[in-house]
Parts: C-alpha cells; structure tokens; sequence
C-alpha cells in the first residue's frame, strides 16, 4: 500500500456548517494513517460554494480538531507550508488556467445554456418518465462549444455571456477506481454526466478544485467519507484528462455512520430525538439560531470521544478496546477498516468516557474541571459564602491543584467532567441550606454538645489529615458516651449541606478545620433556630 513516496493526506472540509462526528472520524483516521506512516496530515478548507457559507463553521472546525487532539502539519489555523494557501477561496486564480488546460486539449467545454433551459429540459423529462442528465448522449444538441465554431465561442466569452466549463466524458469508456478498502470499483461513462467544473464568476466547483489542490499539495491518499465514492471515477477521470496518473493517490472510502438501530445514515435530528450529541463542540447555527448539543459541553474526555470514534469502522486486530492515540497511531491500518456501515451506540460512548475517567489522573481531569470551577466560582461571589479553603486561591495553579484533591474524592462517583460540579460544589461554595429532614429523623438534644466541642477543635486546627480529623471525631463521641456512627451522617449535613458525598472526614481535612469549624457553628445556628420555631408554632 504504501510506496517510497512520503504519505500526505488531507482533511477538506467545506465551512458550512458544524462538523458532524463523521467529518471528524474522516480527520482521525488521515491523521492515524499519516502519522502511522510518517507523514503529513494538511487541513485545507473547501469554500469555493460561497453561497453555503456560514459564518464561523471555519473557527468552530479548527476549534473541533484541537479539542479532539487531531493536530494538522499544515494548513488553515494551524502551521503554513509550502502548499499555502490552504483555502481555495484564496486559490481561485489557478484554477482557470488549469481549466483552460482541459479545454485545449479537449477534456472539456465551455456551456452556455441557460439556468431556465435546462429546468425546462428536467421537466419534459420527468413528464416522459425518464430524467435529464447532460452528457454524451444529449451534449451535440445543447448551446456549448462543442457546437460552435471558435470564433462564435470568442464572441460570447467577450460579449459576457454566462458560462459554464463542463468535462467532456468519454463516450464509451470504463472507468475503474483502486479503493483500498473496497477494492476495485467500475463505473461506465454511459451511467456518468458531463458535471461542471468551473463557472463564469471564477469559482471552480469542487470537483476541480479538490483534483488541482491534491496534485499540487503532493496528496497521496485521499481517505474520505463513502458519500463521496459516486464521485470518484468522475476524480480519476480527471487525473487522467490531466495526464497526472503517475502521481494520482490512493483513494479509501469510509464506511457511513449508522443510526443507533442500524436503519439509515445518522444525522442531527437524530441526536436531536434520541439525547445524544453528533458534534464535538456545542454550535449554534447563526441563520437560524437552532442550537446542536457537543461533546465538550456534555462533560465527555477528549480522549474518550476519540477512542469511541476510532472503533467506528475500524476493528483492532486483539479486539482491544481502550486506547491513547499513541497506540491508536501504531494499531490503525486502513486494512482493518469495514465496508459496511457502522452503527453508532451512545451507551457504548458513554462507556467509554467512564472508562477514560476512572483511568484518568486526578491532575489531567482538573485540567478539564478548572474551567468549569472557576465559571462557577465567578457566578458564585459574593451572592454565597466561598469557603477559605478555595476562596484565597486567586490564581489558576493554585485553584487547580485544590480542584486535583476535589477531584480525587468524587471521580468515583461521576460519568462525564461536568456532573463534578453538582457532585462536589460544596467544596468549594459553603451550603445556603442543608437537609433539615435528616436532622429532624436523627436529631437528639446531646448531638448539640457534640458538634460545639468538634468545631472548638476544629477551629485550632490549622491543618489536618483524614485520620486525624476522624480520630477527633471518635474521641469527642466517646467523651459523650455517643457512638460514633450515630453523629456521622448530622456531621456530614453540617459541613456540606447534604446527607450524602464523598468521604466526610477526607471532606473535612481538604476544607481544612476553619472551614468546617464554621460551617458547623452556621449549620448548627441554624438547625436550632428552626427546632426553635417548630417548638413555638406547637405551642400555639
């Protein structure tokens, strides 16, 4: 499969819209197979159908790549090589002469008919129960140069007339294209139309635009997405008018992402119905202002999202599961990639970012919760108390090693970054309010002796440890002749507002004991005053 040649591969996505996780499996598996083989994985983006252009589908691309980790050598957003620009937009002027090329040597045309005359033609078509495809078999009656004399050809280009440049099929040809997954794929030239290549405003259509920029860019695989596989003896063909066959790459053609029952290609409205995301980043679409749910926001690990996508077409050859991308890289071959669709299972997504969790070192995942802590944190001041345990850590690598012991006693408990918050804010926001229906069931008028002495001791206490906090705890209990595990729970709702969480006494020594001590005083305050208001309304 692979030759001498240095491997180049491309990811040319057209910004007209947000990336679908099918786009961004095409951008992993290039960027697999480049960097497997050594080589060079480019981001060039496809924008000559300016009419479909929606503003900042590009930034949200290039933002989708960096989350996921899929970094380019070159191309938009990312390092200039020798091949810039990367945007076609910028390489309109090219593409002309190229096309001019086509024409001289009687590849292609010049098409004069008008946009009328043609949905005229579809209809009398439709109408005799057959379609309308311009090509050889109609191509000799219709208003282009084929049927011109050069000089009539001359007098319309110089008089303005509207234009299209169309390649000429040949007219009895089989046209064959090297898939490395599927193998040989044939087409007939009589089953093909003569499509448009280049029109009069200077724009090429993709079809040129993506020939021109593989050769030039020194592309030598072109590993795409199956809904471009019609298309591909259209690529060869093109390569061949151009007489560039010694240089044309290898095409492979992705399988289609299925829907979660297997029954049709997965779409947005898909994700939409069932409560799953399709893309990785959230994106609102500026025309319509429709909003799509992504995986970032949804509290999914880069890496888990990535591994999901991986195995989406692809099967490892020990049926190995788990993988960083530096094994993704040795593992993948296009060999080990399926013809057939695959079925997209959001269960299984959802395994896989716990898995990534529970793996994962505390430090790398309050990587990922600090942006969140500290979006909370802003919300938070000054309209709740914030604990003097995170509330003096101003700068970010000091709040972000308080995250990494936070994240330490709730990764256990969680599925996906963003439940951390609900899990633990208490650590880091003291409680407005705790859980008097526990406190009402357990309550007994000794516990208020309790929980003075613990916060006096608390209170001295300018560090701790877990052990030490928990032996604090038994030695007052027994002073009481309390059992320990009668007050444990009270003291729980005490310090964190609820009656359940993470470790209580781990809880207490990372809120350190001026923390908890006044927590305990406010909570206990609180709860009395309360016992004392029910006491009076009885008594009415």
């Amino acid at each position: 499969m692979i030759d001498h040649k240095k491997v180049r591969v491309r990811f040319a996505p057209s910004p007209t819209g947000p990336l679908h996780m099918g786009g961004v499996r095409t951008a992993l598996y290039n960027y697999l197979f480049a960097k497997k083989h050594q080589g060079d994985f480019i981001l060039r983006i496809e924008d000559t159908d300016q009419q479909r252009f929606v503003a900042g589908a590009e930034e949200y691309i290039i933002a989708s790549l960096k989350w996921c980790g899929i970094l380019p050598n070159e191309g938009v957003g990312f390092a200039e090589g020798p091949f810039s620009p990367y945007r076609q937009s910028e390489r309109k002027d090219l593409y002309k002469t190229y096309v001019e090329t086509l024409i001289r040597n009687g590849h292609a045309y010049y098409a004069f008919d008008t946009a009328s005359s043609l949905d005229q033609l579809r209809k009398e078509r439709e109408q005799q129960g057959s379609s309308f495809a311009y090509g050889p078999q109609n191509r000799h009656q219709l208003f282009n140069s084929l049927n011109m004399t050069a000089a009539e050809v001359l007098q319309r280009l110089n008089e303005g007339t509207p234009y299209v440049v169309r390649i000429k099929v040949p007219e009895n040809d089989l046209i064959v294209v090297h898939d490395l997954i599927r193998g040989e794929v044939e087409m007939h030239t009589s089953q093909m139309d003569d499509k448009v290549l280049f029109k009069s405003d200077g724009m090429p259509t993709y079809h040129l635009a993506n020939v021109v920029d593989d050769h030039l860019m020194e592309i030598t695989h072109v590993i795409r997405g199956e809904e471009w596989l019609p298309s591909a003896p259209l690529h060869v063909l093109l390569y061949k008018s151009f007489g560039w066959e010694s240089t044309m790459p290898k095409f492979a053609h992705l399988p289609l992402l299925l829907k979660p029952d297997g029954n049709g290609k997965l779409s947005k409205r898909d994700g939409d119905r069932l409560g799953f995301p399709v893309f990785p980043l959230n994106w609102t679409d500026p025309l319509t202002g429709e909003q799509s749910k992504g995986y970032k926001e949804q509290g999914y690990i880069p890496e888990a999202f990535v591994n999901m996508l991986a195995h989406l077409g692809w099967h490892a050859a020990d049926d190995q599961e788990i993988y960083s991308m530096e094994a993704l890289i040795e593992a993948f071959s296009l060999e080990r990639v399926s013809k057939s669709g695959a079925k997209f299972d959001p269960d299984k997504t959802k395994w896989y970012n716990e898995v990534y969790l529970r793996s994962s070192t505390d430090q790398h995942l309050a990587m990922l919760f600090l942006p969140i802590v500290q979006e909370q944190l802003t919300k938070s001041i000054p309209s709740r108390h914030l604990c003097t345990s995170a509330g003096h850590l101003i700068d970010a690598e000091s709040l972000l090693a308080y995250c990494n012991k936070a994240v330490a006693l709730v990764k256990d408990k969680a599925q996906f970054i963003n439940e951390f918050w609900d899990l633990c804010n208490y650590l880091f926001v003291a409680p407005i309010t705790i859980d008097t229906t526990i406190l009402a069931k357990k309550w007994k008028p000794p516990y208020e002796t309790f929980f003075i002495k613990f916060a006096d001791a608390l209170s001295t206490l300018t560090s701790m440890e877990a052990t030490q906090a928990e032996k604090l705890h038994t030695a007052i209990a027994n002073d009481l002749a309390l059992k320990p595990g009668e007050v444990m729970q009270l003291l729980r709702i005490m310090v964190s507002g609820q009656g359940s969480g993470v470790n209580l006494f781990e809880m207490i020594a990372l809120l350190g004991g001026k923390e908890s001590s006044t927590r305990i005083e406010q909570n206990l305050k609180k709860w009395l005053q309360t016992l004392s208001t029910d006491a009076a309304a009885s008594r009415q």
